[in-house]
């Protein structure tokens, strides 16, 4: 566009002096006048060029609330992808092992109900977990008076449990720990999100900086306009011009 507009100068010029026989110091005033029009064009267009740059802490939010859209708002999806991916596969992880923790954690309590004889009313985890390791209260207490923790006794009535054999208390502990192991990993799938998060941050703003700074390229231009006479005193009007970006 410039090439063709600097064109368009030194031919409106030419015209001018051949056509019109305007003195010097009218032609160049006509350069001038030409050249801040132009210039006041280039100036709009690089405005607009700046409103265009990307905020490194806008792309930092938009990684964080989803992997890759920060990407996305630099301009450059082709990574990004790759980080929105993750996050829906961490997601479905996320949802499938909490569903199956779940799943285990009714599997365990309806058999306990079945096969120990427990009411659900106001027990928390610790006794799901305690009653798994004892066939029934009785021999839990003893335990726990033998050992002088009388505060961890329980009262034998609200807290009754009594295995039908070893073989399912053993099958109630394995259901106990699938669960309580699913719950426990469920740890390492949100850490791998929020890893999946960071890591597509610094992406997203290395791609801002990189668009950014093919926008702050600078054009500087200038006209130098003189008057030489040649040996019959008829003068010659010379155009120099120089860009640099």
């Amino acid at each position: 566009m410039k090439n063709i507009l600097f064109l368009l100068i030194i031919f409106s010029i030419q015209i001018s002096a051949q056509s019109e026989q305007k003195s010097f110091y009218e032609l160049k005033n006509d350069v001038i006048t030409q050249l801040q029009d132009s210039d006041n064009e280039f100036n709009s267009v690089f405005s607009d060029e700046a409103k265009k740059k990307k905020s490194p802490g806008l792309a930092i939010i938009y990684s964080l609330l989803l992997p890759g859209m920060g990407e996305l708002y630099a301009g450059d999806y082709d990574t990004g992808v790759y980080f929105t991916i993750a996050e829906g596969v961490f997601w479905g992880t996320y949802i499938g092992m909490n569903v199956y923790g779940n799943w285990q954690k009714d599997r365990y309590i309806s058999f306990a109900q079945a096969n120990a004889g427990i009411s659900t009313d106001g027990k928390d985890d610790d006794y799901y977990a305690t009653i798994g390791e004892y066939l029934n209260i009785e021999q839990y207490n003893n335990d726990k008076a033998f050992e002088r923790n009388y505060g961890q006794m329980y009262n034998t009535e609200k807290y009754f449990w009594k295995w039908n054999s070893s073989a399912d208390r053993k099958a109630y502990r394995s259901m106990w720990v699938s669960s309580e192991q699913t719950f426990n990993d469920l740890r390492f799938v949100v850490g791998a999100m929020l890893l999946n998060r960071v890591v597509s941050a610094i992406n997203a703003v290395r791609l801002v900086s990189k668009y950014n700074k093919n926008l702050e390229q600078e054009l500087s231009w200038n006209v130098y306009l003189d008057l030489q006479k040649m040996p019959d005193n008829s003068p010659v009007y010379n155009l120099n011009f120089s860009t640099s970006f």
